[in-house]
């Protein structure tokens, strides 16, 4: 059955490269995402203000469009995952303000939807030990391999938390990531700053100070000797990739590290066509790092 898929403002715009080598990566493994038609943007972030009711409106329209098609909503941007799993949990919570939240948008949404994100359907339906025999498979036939890429997998805040309501994985101390990237070949690396904060909004208000985040991260990163780091946000890929050139002129000796998503890592173990997943759309440009290894 087709999956209701939904891909968020960014991945539509900024980030076409996580979106289009996600679709691949679907298909290759027989899962069908189906976009929903006419979504609209899920707000980018989750009130924190819990009686601003209007500012759940925009992911509940989304919420309420899925559920007309399925029982469950699929993502890959961990913010859209992040706003559109929590407005669920609150409405699933609190029947009074679901309530008027439903008359307000003239809909009858009971919060029944299950959100997951696109790595619970890899871990949980297809199963990580199959998605490694797909990748068997494709190594037979093109010769390549994902073996000796040191790879550190970043989770950041928004796919993780809150635990309570996400329930994705170990806020502190998640597998998710780490068990993909062992089932396509990779050697994941364990680094200090995984789950730390790349500094998110921040780069609006306090520009400087998000760097600084960014920066502790790559570093952490390279400490432990990964060849490149991947990410399922495109906010936190923005904010590692493309400051490296400041983070450059601010600290002699900085090197530049690649940061891709996770899917168009995925995508070259299954030995796909990757044309038009955005490589030029990264600062620190990654062909270099796996063509090093023959990919």
């Amino acid at each position: 059955m087709p999956i209701p898929y939904y891909p968020g403002c960014t991945l539509s715009t900024k980030a076409r490269g996580y979106d289009a080598s996600g679709r691949a990566v679907a298909k290759a493994l027989g899962l069908e995402l189906e976009e929903l038609q006419d979504w609209n943007c899920c707000g980018a972030t989750f009130p924190l203000a819990m009686d601003n009711l209007l500012a759940m409106t925009g992911p509940t329209q989304v919420l309420v469009q899925a559920r007309a098609h399925s029982d469950r909503l699929v993502t890959l941007c961990a913010i859209c995952y992040n706003v559109l799993k929590r407005t669920n949990y609150f409405l699933q919570s609190d029947a009074e303000k679901r309530d008027r939240i439903n008359y307000f948008i003239e809909a009858d949404y009971a919060g029944d939807l299950r959100v997951q994100h696109f790595l619970e359907i890899l871990r949980d339906e297809l199963g990580f030990e199959a998605l490694k025999q797909r990748v068997d498979e494709a190594r037979k036939e093109t010769g390549k391999s994902l073996e000796g890429l040191r790879v550190a997998p970043y989770y950041g805040c928004l796919l993780l938390r809150p635990e309570k309501e996400l329930q994705l994985d170990n806020a502190e101390d998640p597998r998710i990531l780490e068990d993909l990237l062992q089932a396509i070949g990779c050697d994941p690396v364990d680094f200090s700053h995984r789950v730390e904060c790349c500094g998110s909004y921040l780069l609006v208000t306090s520009p400087d100070l998000a760097a600084d985040m960014s920066y502790a991260v790559l570093q952490s990163a390279a400490h432990n000797g990964a060849h490149l780091l991947v990410t399922a946000c495109p906010l936190c890929q923005y904010n590692l990739d493309h400051k490296q050139a400041e983070m450059a002129r601010q600290h002699p000796g900085f090197k530049p590290l690649p940061v891709l998503y996770f899917t168009q890592l995925m995508g070259l173990a299954l030995g796909l066509n990757s044309d038009d997943w955005g490589w030029e759309l990264h600062y620190v440009d990654p062909r270099p790092v796996l063509a090093g290894h023959g990919l």
